[in-house]
């Protein structure tokens, strides 16, 4: 296995298929305080892998960071291989959940929707603490504010958290390559309306949920823009 990246100061991907398990998303971790240097209280989660969440709190350990920190678990949407851990670090470390309402019914009492069936392996069912709603919701945490824009199209209540960290934005945009599938609740065009709302973001870095991380305006917008003329066909 790889090691964690770090993507800017205060940002790192700690999961992923090459970095914690084979069937793992790609998961960040976000230390909120900027103007102090030491200070890592709040830590925040973005997704939570599918199997082996040991691997990803060591990973969060060689970034400098303590785990025992983590405080606010931001689940992008429902499926196994982001929110498969979810209920181990919750129970774990007393972590908030922050998940879209259209996503709720699926992951506090699961179900085909997860995908689970998909990777052969049990969802365990973990309680929502912050039901997002509409279609954008902000939350201060530390010293960033912490932008949820709902991006349906590939589930329902899928959302992209995105933050301004002194002058740099980043966007965290769950799968933007899809797939769309009638299992997940998915729907092409409304998708592709949800990636033209992550395109006018104008992000300078992209963390996408399986494919990497793009830097630089023009790559972000190269990438998006590639999704929205795939599903536009």
């Amino acid at each position: 296995m790889k090691k964690p990246i770090q993507i800017i100061a205060n940002v790192f991907c700690v999961g992923g298929s090459t970095i914690s398990s084979p069937g793992d998303c790609m998961c960040y971790v976000i230390n909120p305080y900027l103007e102090e240097e030491n200070k890592q209280e709040d830590l925040i989660l973005i997704d939570t892998g599918t199997t082996n969440p040991e691997r990803i709190v060591e990973n969060i350990k060689k970034t400098g960071l303590n785990p025992e920190n983590l405080q606010h678990q931001i689940i992008t949407h429902c499926h196994i291989d982001h929110v498969g851990n979810s209920a181990w670090f919750k129970k774990k470390y007393d972590m908030m959940v922050y998940a879209h309402e259209f996503e709720k019914d699926v992951i506090e009492n699961g179900g085909p929707r997860t995908g689970a069936d998909f990777y052969g392996v049990p969802y365990e069912p973990v309680k929502i603490d912050h039901v997002l709603k509409g279609e954008l919701e902000v939350v201060n945490i530390g010293d960033i504010s912490v932008n949820f824009l709902h991006i349906p199209g590939h589930t329902p209540g899928g959302i992209a958290p995105y933050m301004d960290l002194k002058g740099t934005r980043i966007l965290f945009s769950q799968d933007t390559h899809g797939p769309l599938l009638p299992l997940f609740g998915s729907d092409r065009k409304t998708f592709v309306k949800s990636l033209k709302k992550m395109l006018k973001l104008n992000a300078d870095i992209l963390c996408e949920g399986h494919f990497g991380v793009y830097e630089g305006k023009r790559q972000v917008k190269d990438y998006i823009s590639s999704y929205i003329e795939q599903f536009s066909r």
